[in-house]
């Protein structure tokens, strides 16, 4: 037998565009390096409250930078990531709560699903420039990734539930406990130590604390584009 593999865990929400870029990365070496991940579903309006942080798109040049960094990694991680043409309305009215009790409340009773219908949500909002936070619309992410939709409805009558509004809580409190300051997060636990690495441009340290080999974010093993 070899050793055993180690935890990583992905703090994410579908509202942050890098959020998805770190998702991806891990998603396609998850049956490369020798690593266990944990999808943790958190909201990321509840960790810049709680860190006093703000998002870079209400300071004028953060925008401007974040608008040409997205087109550079859609090329460099080869996702089709592109802004919302409505951007502030999508980021700072809509928000994301309700996609990420679905997302939670999935984590709960059909984990198996977590990673399609994640994806899914990210592909509305982040590439089809397509809502996501009504009812409708989360039915249409989660019966694209594969759910029938009384699988599907069946989750959505759970998302206010105290059971499925305290878990995204208190995954929320564990990023921030992590030291959390935006997302992504990935917590890599590392014999007997736990590393946080912000953002999706840390893999290459993180293979480094795995003592695995970072081969850029579309490894020669993963053919298939989205």
């Amino acid at each position: 037998m070899g050793p055993l593999p180690r935890t990583l865990e992905l703090f994410y929400d579908v509202l942050s565009p890098y959020s998805w870029l770190g998702f991806e990365v891990l998603c396609r070496y998850q049956n490369i390096w020798n690593i266990k991940l944990q999808l943790r579903p958190s909201l990321i309006a509840g960790i810049m409250k709680d860190s006093g942080n703000k998002p870079p798109a209400l300071l004028p040049r953060k925008a401007q930078y974040l608008s040409q960094d997205i087109k550079l990694l859609r090329q460099h991680f080869q996702i089709p990531i592109q802004f919302p043409k409505d951007f502030f309305s999508v980021i700072l009215e809509k928000g994301s709560l309700s996609a990420m009790r679905f997302l939670t409340a999935l984590s709960l009773e059909h984990p198996e699903m977590l990673e399609k219908v994640s994806r899914e949500l990210w592909m509305r909002v982040w590439s089809r420039d397509e809502d996501i936070t009504e009812p409708q619309s989360i039915l249409a992410a989660a019966e694209k990734a594969g759910m029938t939709i009384e699988q599907a409805q069946g989750i959505l009558e759970k998302i206010s539930t105290p059971k499925v509004r305290n878990q995204l809580k208190e995954t929320t409190e564990a990023a921030c406990r992590y030291g959390a300051f935006g997302l992504p997060i990935t917590v890599a636990h590392v014999d007997g130590q736990t590393h946080m690495l912000f953002g999706s441009d840390r893999m290459e340290l993180l293979a480094y604390l795995l003592g695995e080999k970072w081969m850029g974010p579309v490894p020669p093993a993963m053919n298939a584009r989205l």
